[in-house]
């Protein structure tokens, strides 16, 4: 079952995949799953990861267990090796969540079009 919350731009090019989840559970638990990456914030950027189109996918398992991939606006931001534990340590507070893995990847590069018409806006680059 593939499921696109859309609360933005952006989570329209967030895939978010589970199995056994019914449309309901998948639904609530997706809108969860956003609110909580939604907290963490690149320090140096004053908009939080999921508007910045840092998150490319979150795969759900039947049980819960729960896989981001995601990447950084630059490989060499200082942040890179706190990142993926940050987003994880916000993950791990959705109720109902298994474990948690993040993986960091740069393919495909980080551009500013993945960027929510929000970030944006917050950003001034029109």
């Amino acid at each position: 079952m593939n499921a696109e919350p859309k609360t933005s731009e952006t989570a329209a090019r967030t895939e978010i995949n589970a199995t056994a989840l019914s449309e309901e559970e998948l639904r609530d638990f997706t809108i969860r799953l956003v609110s909580a990456l939604k907290t963490v914030y690149d320090p140096e950027i004053p908009v939080d990861i999921y508007e910045l189109g840092l998150i490319y996918k979150v795969d759900v398992a039947d049980n819960k267990d729960t896989t981001v991939d995601m990447t950084l606006t630059a490989p060499g931001c200082p942040v890179a090796g706190e990142m993926p534990q940050m987003v994880k340590d916000a993950l791990e507070g959705v109720e109902g969540i298994g474990a948690v893995t993040v993986n960091m990847t740069f393919d495909p590069p980080w551009t500013p079009e993945r960027m929510s018409e929000e970030a944006k806006l917050e950003l001034n680059m029109y």
